[in-house]
């Protein structure tokens, strides 16, 4: 069940700076109205476009290990209005991620969308599974169509989330993107050449036509 965030990420230590610096009672009215029970369409559709987030556990030593997933868009299935999953896909097999969870649960995700600097993120707890033990959640979470070699499946039980403010994100775009947005050009460009082609030969024509013909 998603919570009110700011009850998650404002400690007492960042209650104190949010005092010093003078936006405390802004925050604490955040605190005390801003509830979300689950995720509503709007994340729903935002989260089942993404093609990567940013995955942060923390250690048995105490730090923090950020992790960039990234898959087709669409791989970060949402199960229900409280359950992300994916199939977590076989890379450098150092582990960090999948041995930090065994001790801490407490993940956080950052999800981007760059074009239209949108910012996503959430608190959630992680269980791993086998991909052995639940055979029709991976037939719900695999991107079949995406090469990739399955280790095992991730579910993220959302506690709360927010959106960030979209200053400072810098407007990026992928291949696939920028294809598109020029495809009417190219196009346009495509059809100009064809043009110049069919008219070349008879304007060769009119220059070796004889004079006074």
């Amino acid at each position: 069940m998603a919570q009110n965030y700011a009850k998650l990420a404002f400690t007492d230590a960042v209650k104190a700076l949010q005092e010093i610096h003078g936006s405390r009672k802004t925050y604490a009215r955040m605190e005390q109205f801003r509830h979300t029970d689950g995720l509503s369409e709007q994340e729903i559709v935002f989260i089942t476009e993404r093609d990567s987030f940013y995955l942060s556990s923390i250690g048995e030593n105490g730090y923090p290990y950020i992790q960039h997933r990234g898959g087709p868009a669409g791989f970060i299935k949402v199960l229900d209005a409280n359950i992300l999953g994916i199939v977590d896909f076989e890379g450098n097999k150092q582990y960090i991620s999948v041995g930090n969870l065994q001790t801490h649960p407490q993940v956080a995700l950052i999800m981007v969308d760059y074009p239209r600097q949108a910012r996503l993120k959430l608190y959630a707890n992680a269980r791993v599974v086998e991909l052995k033990d639940d055979p029709a959640l991976f037939q719900q979470l695999d991107p079949a169509d995406y090469p990739h070699r399955p280790e095992r499946m991730i579910l993220f039980e959302i506690q709360a989330y927010d959106w960030n403010c979209p200053q400072h994100i810098t407007p990026r775009y992928t291949l696939s993107e920028i294809q598109a947005a020029f495809a009417p050009q190219q196009a346009y460009l495509e059809a100009l050449e064809k043009e110049v082609l069919e008219l070349r030969p008879a304007q060769q024509n009119q220059v070796n036509a004889p004079e006074g013909v």
